[in-house]
């Protein structure tokens, strides 16, 4: 008796099996390696790589997402997508942006050293205190001032890494949730 496997010699393969996922994963890398360059750019041009400019970089990944979503559904066509595959693919494309951004914003800290850490940590400091002066809707006791200029003084690379992850994982699916449900027909 024969128990070997036979494929179906009349099937077809589907040239749409796991489109989605080499599109998350395609766009992700890319956009994330965008993030990974700005960052570094930054550095190497004298900025704080590390700070609030990063956000000119991670406003990339929602748009990118949603772009993921739009080659989905034009590859497929005359066929939809369908909501999940076009969520899959800007929720992967937004979580493979946002490993890679984390991850290289280690590997930066780590290469740049403790000198530009402390750099950040200085302006952090500064808007912190710039904040509690002119927020006067705020009151704060002084030990809850002094709470906060401890943990800004305190703020380890692991940190500035789940905050970058948060913030790309947040902003990417602000967009890519409506697109995607948008995008599904």
């Amino acid at each position: 008796m024969d128990t070997s496997f036979k494929a179906n010699p009349l099937a077809q393969p589907n040239p749409t099996a796991g489109l989605a996922t080499r599109l998350g994963v395609r766009f992700g890398v890319g956009v994330g390696a965008v993030c990974a360059l700005w960052m570094m750019g930054l550095q190497l041009t004298g900025n704080n790589g590390f700070g609030p400019k990063q956000i000119l970089a991670q406003l990339l990944v929602p748009l990118v997402a949603v772009a993921s979503q739009w080659i989905l559904r034009r590859q497929l066509k005359p066929e939809k997508p369908g909501l999940g595959r076009s969520l899959g693919v800007g929720m992967l494309t937004v979580l493979v942006a946002a490993l890679i951004s984390a991850g290289s914003l280690v590997g930066l800290a780590y290469g740049a050293g403790e000198k530009a850490l402390a750099v950040h940590r200085a302006e952090i400091l500064e808007i912190v205190r710039a904040q509690q002066r002119e927020n006067s809707k705020v009151e704060l006791s002084p030990q809850q001032k002094q709470q906060q200029l401890q943990k800004v003084a305190n703020v380890s690379v692991g940190d500035m890494a789940i905050s970058n992850f948060t913030q790309l994982v947040l902003l990417g699916l602000v967009l890519a949730v409506p697109s995607g449900i948008f995008l599904r027909e």
